[in-house]
């Protein structure tokens, strides 16, 4: 597990992102895999989720996952969610008590914390969400919620690396129509084909909606098998399916 570096020193948060260690599952899911929606046994997912929730001292209720589909819809949490996972790709709260999670295998897991207004959030960020405006809109969410992008701490956790993002010609060619100047986030690969800087494109987002304070866990979740999920190269080693890590982050009560 680890935990942002710019984080460390606020003390009004807790947050994690966690490997796929020291959990339920087996197979290709070993061992701490959250991944509601894989093909796991879900007894173990759920056992696995438990041992999230012990870990920010909260009841699994209190633990808000996403069903996440690469859109670039954000939702305010304001309740426990009695284990029904919210249509979204971001999720913001100013509650105490609940802890938001977002689950992934290669796109960026994003936690912030906005001290003006106390808001926590998490992001799921593969390319689709992430040119299409996700980070824009829960930035935008932030602002009517009243918090200040000045007042806000960012950190990407573990995703897949450039070196190991290899992406078609078409894809290029699109990221080119939707978004200007993003011949930066790319490198020539073999034959037609271009690798990929998704840690980079989403800086970028984040620094052009004025929010500076960005923070990154630089391990890439393809080559790391030992520690992370990876959808990509569950694909190429031919598994036809893949466990999820989990990102947390969540408000600490203090006490006066």
């Amino acid at each position: 597990m680890f935990y942002s570096n710019n984080f460390k020193n606020l003390e009004e948060i807790q947050h994690c992102f966690f490997s796929r260690k020291n959990g339920n599952s087996k197979g290709i899911y070993e061992s701490l895999n959250c991944g509601i929606g894989s093909k796991d046994d879900s007894k173990k997912v759920g056992k696995n989720l438990e041992i999230i929730a012990k870990n920010f001292k909260i009841k699994r209720r209190n633990l808000i996952l996403m069903n996440q589909t690469h859109s670039n819809n954000v939702k305010i949490i304001e309740k426990e969610s009695d284990n029904i996972k919210v249509n979204a790709d971001a999720i913001v709260t100013t509650r105490d008590n609940l802890a938001l999670g977002v689950l992934t295998a290669d796109c960026a897991p994003i936690l912030f914390f906005e001290t003006k207004k106390k808001i926590i959030g998490c992001i799921h960020a593969g390319w689709k969400g992430a040119i299409n405006g996700i980070i824009e809109n829960t930035i935008e969410t932030v602002k009517e919620l009243g918090g200040d992008t000045n007042k806000m701490t960012v950190c990407i956790g573990p995703c897949i690396d450039k070196k190991n993002y290899e992406v078609k010609k078409d894809f290029y060619l699109t990221f080119k129509q939707k978004s200007e100047n993003s011949d930066i986030f790319f490198s020539k690969g073999r034959n037609d084909s271009f690798y990929f800087d998704l840690r980079g494109f989403i800086i970028k987002k984040f620094n052009s909606s004025g929010v500076l304070q960005v923070d990154n866990i630089n391990i890439d979740s393809f080559s790391s098998h030992k520690e992370y999920f990876s959808h990509r190269r569950a694909k190429k080693l031919g598994e036809n399916d893949y466990g999820r890590c989990i990102s947390v982050i969540k408000k600490i009560i203090v006490q006066n």
